[in-house]
């Protein structure tokens, strides 16, 4: 994901704010340990997240809460048409448990 420039700090305060039924409905649908990273170079955002069910994050996507969520923060992200945030999936070439 990309912030647009300027926006680190807005973006660190609305999430320091998450809102408690974005936060439940992450909860309900398996996802866990989740993390953001910011890279200051290149604006971009790096997630990671345990999930338990590849089927119920995608679903995510069409709750309304969600959309809310992200018509809330498409001011200071790149966005798609929807305003889901634009995501670059990278490829993992490393793990070690």
């Amino acid at each position: 994901m990309k912030l647009k420039p300027g926006c680190k700090n807005e973006y660190r305060e609305r999430h320091s704010k998450l809102w408690p039924e974005v936060q439940q409905l992450l909860k309900e649908n398996g996802i866990s340990d989740y993390s953001i990273y910011y890279d200051e170079e290149t604006e971009s955002l790096f997630a990671i997240e345990k999930i338990e069910d590849q089927t119920k994050l995608k679903k995510l996507g069409s709750n309304p809460i969600i959309q809310k969520w992200w018509d809330y923060l498409a001011d200071i992200m790149d966005v798609n048409p929807d305003n889901s945030p634009v995501i670059t999936k990278l490829e993992m070439v490393f793990h070690l448990d």
